[in-house]
């Protein structure tokens, strides 16, 4: 098909101009959402893969501080005093996790400085 350019239109037939005219449509749609959807895809896929990573590598972290406190621990943090082990496990959980949400720094999926023309 020969691209025409919108200039020079006044030589098409009405129904020469609204195909021309649904084809643009039909092509700057597809650019515009078929190209950032992709792209969002791969951004959600990395982010799921990545917190899915991250949340089992902090509970086994969070496992092992409490298994940790309770065998240093010993006699002395059992009976009424075993709370302690978790309150010392959740104080690391509030931590890991507000190390992790600092980091964050990726707020949008839309990149600076990127020219999509």
């Amino acid at each position: 098909m020969v691209s025409r350019r919108p200039w020079s239109s006044s030589r098409l037939s009405t129904s020469e101009k609204i195909v021309d005219l649904v084809d643009s449509v039909k092509v700057y749609a597809k650019q515009e959402t078929i190209g950032p959807l992709r792209g969002a895809g791969r951004w959600l896929m990395f982010g799921l893969t990545a917190s899915l990573s991250l949340g089992i590598s902090m509970l086994f972290a969070i496992l092992g501080v409490l298994r940790l406190v309770q065998d240093i621990g010993g006699d002395a943090i059992d009976g009424a005093w075993s709370f302690v082990s978790y309150l010392i496990a959740l104080i690391a959980a509030v931590t890991l996790v507000a190390f992790s949400l600092s980091r964050v720094n990726k707020p949008s999926l839309s990149r600076k400085g990127v020219d999509h023309g």
